[in-house]
Formats: C-alpha cells, sequence, structure tokens
C-alpha cells in the first residue's frame, strides 16, 4: 500500500527534487516550477482514487500558502519558498502540510545549528536570534518594519539555507508515515 502511495505522488517529487536543486544552486524558486507543482497536485485529486479529493488539494494549497506566509511577511522566506509549501499542500492536503511545516522547522533548524556551528558562529546564531525575538515580543511599540529590518540584516551564516531542502526532507518523511 505504501508504494502505491508513494508512486502516486511521484510527479511531486521529482518537482520537489527540482526545486531543491534550483535552491541549492541559485537560492531561487522559479515561479513556473511552484505553479506546476501546484496545478499537477490540483489535477492529481481528480484523477487518482484514494489520494485527497479535490477539496482538500485546494484546502491545502490554501493552507500551504498561509503559513509561511507571515514568515514571508516578516522577510524571513522568499515567495517562492511559500509558493513551494502551497504546491507541496495541493498534493497532500490540509493536514500533512501543517505536519511537513512543522517536521521542515525541526530538520531546518538542525541544518541551521550545523552549519553554524561548523562555521563557528554559533554564539551570533543565538544573539541575533534573542534579539529577534525580542523585537517580536515588542513588535506593538516597535512596528513590522522595524522587525523585519532586523531580521533580513541579520546575517548568522555565510548563504542562507536553501528553504527546498528541508521541505523535501520533511515531505518524505511525512509522506513515508502516512
Amino acid at each position: 500500500m505504501m508504494l502505491r502511495s508513494i508512486l502516486l505522488l511521484l510527479p511531486m517529487f521529482v518537482l520537489l527534487i527540482w526545486a531543491a536543486i534550483a535552491d541549492i544552486r541559485s537560492r531561487k524558486i522559479r515561479n513556473w516550477l511552484t505553479l506546476a507543482l501546484a496545478v499537477s497536485g490540483i489535477l492529481n485529486s481528480f484523477v487518482t482514487r484514494g489520494a485527497i479529493t479535490p477539496l482538500y488539494s485546494v484546502l491545502g494549497l490554501l493552507i500551504g500558502f498561509a503559513i509561511p506566509f507571515a514568515l514571508f511577511a516578516l522577510g524571513a522566506l522568499r515567495g517562492g519558498d511559500v509558493k513551494l509549501l502551497a504546491g507541496i499542500g495541493a498534493w497532500m492536503g490540509p493536514v500533512a502540510i501543517v505536519q511537513i511545516f512543522i517536521v521542515e522547522c525541526i530538520v531546518g533548524l538542525v541544518i541551521v545549528l550545523v552549519q553554524c556551528a561548523w562555521q563557528g558562529k554559533l554564539r551570533m546564531l543565538f544573539r541575533n536570534s534573542a534579539v529577534l525575538a525580542i523585537n517580536l515580543a515588542h513588535i506593538d511599540v516597535l512596528g513590522l518594519k522595524h522587525v523585519t529590518d532586523t531580521g533580513t540584516s541579520f546575517k548568522s551564516i555565510d548563504r542562507p539555507l536553501p528553504y527546498a531542502v528541508p521541505v523535501l526532507v520533511a515531505t518524505i518523511i511525512v509522506a513515508t508515515l502516512i
């Protein structure tokens, strides 16, 4: 049964691997790739039996867009990252996309901690995270612009994390557990 499920998701995994490779190389995920992911996920819900329903596909897309949009508004994610999670939501549905987001956050955190430790920048990461957390706690006084400027000005690592990589790992984990 699990093999059948993985085979039904194979087009999603191919597009997601493509997105991860592109993100590693250029730190950009192209619009055509995220659009293909979203459209194929919705179409898949109409043609495969036993997969998610078209309603769950659309809900997954909307939730997959809404969850990371707050991080996009703060400057922590880019637009392609938001659209990538929305496209996966179209394939996986609303419950699975929340699970993928949670697992992705944990995987991303581990990658960033290892990367900062490797570069000798753990202290800087913790300091920057503390300042950002304090600013977020006082967003009503400081304003959204100040908080986003603070978040984008702090660089704890040399290159930003290619978001598609932890998303790929998280999607594999969640898809194999469903």
